[in-house]
């Protein structure tokens, strides 16, 4: 019978080859693509939150893309979606719609059936100030953090949001530029 070690070092030498075998093929590690397509679900999913001005799960989607798959990309995402957040309560507190900025409040303060009993209630024009308030704080940090990783694609990617904007000036927040199908 073999010593012990010999046994050991045989089975890791097994364990290796067969991983190489499973690894055979591909240009990235098993689980990493995987990963890397639910992130971007992440972001696809971020697209249609905005679309319904569900902007807290938006968010939320956001969030879950960055620690999935951080990059200047999805910095920028979360950051333009704080935007968008304020945006759209500028255009609401513009057009007298105040009714829509208590709604999205509660939109965002939303965290379950416990709120149905016990809302928070708050006026609109301090939801307003509040929001707008928090929104563009989170968004100067974001945007700081993701010009640290890659400045030119932060240019790049501001510059198509620029346009957005200025194609669709009263319902970019509902959006995101075309080239953004990441």
């Amino acid at each position: 019978m073999p010593p012990i070690h010999h046994l050991t070092m045989r089975r890791g030498m097994r364990l290796a080859v067969f991983l190489c075998v499973i690894w055979a093929g591909t240009s990235e590690p098993i689980g990493m693509a995987v990963a890397g397509e639910q992130a971007r679900d992440h972001l696809r999913r971020a697209k249609v939150f905005l679309a319904a001005g569900d902007y807290r799960h938006a968010v939320e989607a956001c969030v879950q893309e960055l620690v999935e798959s951080p990059s200047a990309e999805s910095y920028i995402y979360v950051t333009y979606v704080y935007h968008a957040i304020d945006g759209y309560i500028e255009h609401l507190a513009n057009t007298d719609r105040w009714v829509g900025i208590e709604q999205l409040y509660v939109n965002l303060t939303f965290q379950g059936p416990q709120d149905l009993v016990d809302p928070p209630e708050v006026l609109a024009r301090i939801a307003k100030e509040v929001i707008q308030g928090s929104v563009q704080r989170q968004s100067d940090v974001t945007a700081a953090m993701a010009a640290r990783l890659d400045e030119a694609t932060v240019a790049k990617l501001w510059k198509q949001q620029k346009a957005w904007r200025a194609a669709k000036p009263d319902r970019w927040w509902a959006g995101v530029p075309p080239e953004w199908n990441w």
